[in-house]
């Protein structure tokens, strides 16, 4: 035997079953297997980045704004109107039953402003946000800068729907904190009187108008995957923006047209103040379940077909 062939570590013999094959040496420790951190920094990272880019735009700020200010204009003009003790709607109390409430409890503020700002200010601010989610990126050249980075289309299109999620969060709570503090400041505050006529405590109340907010932020998942889905297709941000609100006001149009009422259950906006239920002793659950059914269903839909066609799309811009 040669002083190579003995100086040789075990494994390395010409002879030997594990070199021949190619196997490595089971002395040798095992590679680390690949960590998902980094993978799990990078989507955080990238949401983070969507959501300075959402609330960072001056139009999303004046949004907000518009908002904040829906709960203002109904608090003073109900307090102007009740100031010599009449109910709103005249002497007959023939308002809407929100606003009968608020010269009586500030806190119903929230829930008539909420009700006042769902079928369009809401919905409408979503839109905007949500049709400029891609289609802006495009038309500003950044979105192929995007797609170099590691993230993958299928991870910034999520980031971009969660982004999407959270200024539906934070749109409502605008509306709400907003309605809280001139109620609370302009109205008496006390036991909550409940549209079934019963009287609980302020704090079941507050916890019932915390459910409320949530609903109303669910409600508008499906016009955010809606939203979404139409900014796939163009790399106009403005475009997609006109184009999905223009879609809502069609569609509410359509939901408010007795002829069509067949078809109005299937329309995302059609069960959207069912959270009014809510503020019944007890709680009818039917129209609220059928809502979030209908949204998930909505998000399902048009988030699959946002996401075909985002990582199938050519993107030049």
């Amino acid at each position: 035997m040669s002083r190579a062939e003995t100086t040789a570590g075990p494994g390395l013999h010409d002879g030997d079953p594990g070199q021949q094959s190619g196997e490595p040496d089971r002395d040798r420790a095992p590679a680390p297997p690949a960590s998902r951190a980094p993978r799990a920094v990078w989507s955080l990272g990238l949401f983070g980045s969507e959501l300075l880019i959402v609330f960072r735009r001056a139009r999303t700020l004046a949004l907000l704004g518009v908002l904040a200010g829906v709960p203002v204009l109904v608090g003073i003009a109900v307090r102007i109107e009740t100031r010599d003790g009449s109910s709103v709607g005249g002497s007959d109390g023939g308002g809407p039953a929100f606003l009968e409430q608020i010269s009586n409890n500030g806190l119903f503020l929230a829930f008539a402003s909420l009700a006042a700002t769902l079928p369009f200010f809401l919905p409408m601010a979503i839109g905007v946000v949500a049709g400029d989610s891609v289609a802006g990126e495009a038309s500003t050249g950044t979105l192929r800068y995007l797609l170099v980075a590691p993230a993958g289309r299928t991870r910034l299109l999520l980031a971009k729907y969660a982004a999407v999620l959270t200024f539906c969060v934070a749109a409502t709570l605008v509306v709400v904190l907003s309605a809280v503090v001139v109620g609370f400041s302009l109205f008496p505050v006390g036991d909550v009187t409940l549209l079934s006529g019963n009287s609980v405590p302020l704090s079941d109340g507050i916890l019932r108008g915390l459910l409320i907010a949530l609903l109303v932020a669910s409600s508008l998942i499906g016009l955010g995957a809606l939203g979404l889905f139409i900014s796939t297709l163009t790399d106009s941000g403005i475009g997609a923006m006109a184009a999905t609100v223009g879609l809502l006001i069609t569609i509410q149009i359509i939901n408010n047209i007795p002829q069509l009422h067949a078809v109005q259950p299937y329309l995302f906006p059609h069960y959207w103040l069912s959270f009014a239920d809510v503020m019944r002793a007890p709680v009818i659950w039917s129209g609220i379940l059928k809502n979030l059914a209908l949204q998930l269903l909505y998000a399902a839909v048009f988030g699959s077909a946002a996401w075909a066609r985002f990582t199938t799309r050519d993107v030049t811009a």
